[in-house]
């Protein structure tokens, strides 16, 4: 998706989770309130979006940086 794509849109909540593990467990420099490409919505169940959510909340608790990334990249087919 583009920025042009992405203009106007808050984050997504699961790719935000995603792109703050990329970055070290913290919210990724220049992410504001506006997504990105990095954090712009894409289409997914909800069932889906919540189970990856939980996996890399979980890994995230147990402070698995690399458990929250693939979580990340396993929700959404990467």
């Amino acid at each position: 998706m583009s920025n042009s794509s992405a203009k106007g849109q808050q984050p997504e909540a699961l790719r935000s989770l995603e792109a703050a593990a990329k970055a070290g467990s913290k919210k990724p420099d220049g992410q504001g309130l506006t997504a990105t490409d990095q954090t712009a919505p894409t289409p997914a169940c909800l069932e889906q979006e919540e189970q990856t959510a939980a996996e890399i909340l979980r890994a995230g608790a147990e402070g698995d940086t690399k458990g929250m990334a693939a979580a990340a990249k396993k929700g959404h087919g990467k």
